[in-house]
């Protein structure tokens, strides 16, 4: 039985308990108490008829609660997308010397903290989009998000109604619920962060970030970036269109209804920067944790001053784990022991300083940080408009030197869904436009899976990856493709980067590499680079150009 669970019996003396730990905390001395923090424990149950109206509750009293200042703070499963709550809660407690009291039920969560909020707002799981509605009013109102079933609990505490979504859209597209949301409450919203509120749908939602659009009085929406979904297309194209360029569309796009590529294209195409995942997690807490006083970010570069690098005959094999520092092999086993590049969410400088402060503490001599992904955000550089192009360039390369990070990665994907699926290259003009925009970066990756623009200016190179490691791909045909590799590639030196999928952990790219024969040296990513621009093998191509 889940312990968030919400159960009648025992209810009074629950609460006279309760009622004595609250006068206990009240006798401690008025300014410890303040200073208290909680932690609550999730469990992997996010179904609609399961424990999701309990955690729809939880997220929405965090975003509220953390109006005030940082003070709840979850726990998620092991199964989720982003590994890091528990380290991150662990770094919070040695590194800034929180102290966190352990929540265990629902019920008592809203009892020491339910009094900040100012209301509650009634979802209807039996037209689930509701609940991406009632998140807005929450954020609008500082109000908390229920089902039918968990109104007593408010009226326990006489907290007011301030929505009932219930019935009234039983039957209703998404596109209709969109709308009528929109009519009422977009222009109220904040135009710097927008609330895609994506990933499962129907019998399963994970709204991890959804405490952050609360905190910051967000619209959500689930809308279909599809243009073939031609009513909500129209409406998402609206809103987007009505944010100024580089504001925050944080959060993820419907599966199942559009695609990523759709989704992250119609963003670019108004400059608008995207932070993923829907199940980004904490983010009303781990926002207002500053850095520690006088923090300076250091990467790990390995290129010495004055030396002389020159490429021996030979295929050197660089890897870049994609998909942010909190997903997939950062917390497995293996990470320091061999070179491995990382992409660092540049976002996080601002949107979470501490929880990039700790990625930065953890790295060891062998994990090198790059800027990611085309911009300060995901951007497809095809897509931003030309006028917009520079100024995100721009913003990038501020982060990337406060990070001090000098080497980055693009991907294009937006031509994805129109074509057989070969349209991942960058033109001449886009190309040149982070060349200039960039002159302290020493060199530049893009793709996701193999690409073809390649070029070198000054000593610096733009390299595409030649080879995508799966993690669904067998270790014994992984092998076999980077040895085909080399020998199609058969010029030397030969340059071969490899993008490892989030879920590749480090373990298995070194049982790859042992086996891989003396011809492959694998150096780390920063060398890579000085290698391929002293002695470019690769022919420059770029799109429309072959």
């Amino acid at each position: 039985m889940n312990s968030n669970r919400i159960h009648k019996k025992g209810m009074a003396g629950r609460q006279i308990g309760l009622f004595l730990i609250g006068c206990f905390l009240l006798l401690a001395g008025g300014a410890r108490a303040e200073e208290q923090k909680y932690v609550m424990s999730l469990s992997s149950d996010w179904r609609v008829a399961g424990d999701l109206p309990e955690k729809a509750l939880l997220l929405s009293l965090q975003g509220v609660v953390n109006r005030e200042k940082p003070q709840l703070y979850f726990l998620y499963p092991k199964d989720w997308d982003f590994k890091f709550s528990a380290p991150l809660l662990k770094y919070y407690e040695t590194s800034r010397g929180m102290h966190f009291q352990t929540l265990s039920t629902v019920d008592e969560a809203v009892h020491l903290l339910g009094r900040k909020a100012r209301g509650y707002v009634v979802w209807d799981p039996k037209a689930p989009t509701t609940l991406v509605v009632a998140f807005t009013i929450a954020g609008l109102t500082h109000s908390l998000v229920v089902t039918e079933a968990l109104i007593p609990l408010m009226r326990q505490y006489q907290l007011p109604l301030k929505a009932d979504l219930r019935k009234k859209f039983r039957g209703k597209s998404d596109y209709e619920i969109n709308r009528w949301a929109y009519q009422r409450f977009w222009k109220q919203c904040s135009r710097k962060y927008l609330v895609m509120l994506g990933g499962q749908r129907g019998k399963v939602m994970k709204p991890g970030i959804a405490d952050f659009g609360v905190l910051k009085g967000a619209f959500f929406t689930n809308l279909s970036t599809d243009p073939a979904d031609s009513q909500e297309y129209r409406l998402a194209k609206k809103i987007f269109s009505e944010m100024p360029p580089l504001s925050m569309i944080m959060g993820w796009h419907v599966y199942g209804k559009d695609s990523e590529a759709q989704y992250v294209t119609l963003a670019s195409h108004y400059a608008l920067r995207v932070e993923g995942l829907h199940t980004l997690p904490n983010m009303s807490f781990n926002h207002q944790i500053p850095l520690s006083p006088g923090y300076k970010f250091h990467n790990h570069h390995n290129i010495q001053p004055n030396k002389r690098y020159i490429p021996q005959k030979k295929v050197y094999i660089a890897f870049i784990q994609t998909d942010c520092l909190g997903l997939g092999a950062w917390t497995e086993p293996g990470r320091g022991d061999i070179p491995y590049a990382w992409e660092v969410t540049m976002n996080w400088y601002w949107l979470a300083p501490a929880m990039l402060q700790f990625f930065y503490d953890e790295a060891t001599p062998n994990d090198y940080f790059i800027g990611s992904l085309s911009g300060p955000g995901y951007m497809y550089p095809q897509a931003i408009p030309a006028k917009w192009r520079p100024l995100v360039i721009q913003k990038a390369y501020t982060l990337m030197k406060k990070l001090d990070l000098n080497a980055f990665e693009t991907m294009e994907h937006s031509r994805y869904w129109q074509s057989d699926g070969v349209n991942d290259d960058l033109s001449r003009q886009v190309v040149s436009d982070y060349f200039k925009g960039m002159p302290g970066a020493i060199g530049f990756a893009n793709g996701y899976r193999p690409a073809h623009t390649f070029a070198v200016q000054n000593g610096r190179p733009f390299l595409s990856f030649d080879y995508y490691l799966s993690e669904k791909r067998d270790e014994k045909e992984a092998v076999a493709d980077l040895q085909e590799l080399a020998n199609l590639n058969a010029k030397r030196p030969y340059f071969l980067l490899v993008h490892v999928r989030e879920w590749s952990d480090i373990e298995r790219v070194k049982r790859i590499l042992n086996q891989l024969g003396q011809d492959f040296q694998l150096v780390p990513l920063d060398v890579f680079f000085k290698l391929a621009g002293t002695e470019p093998t690769f022919k420059t191509r770029f799109a429309g150009e072959y």
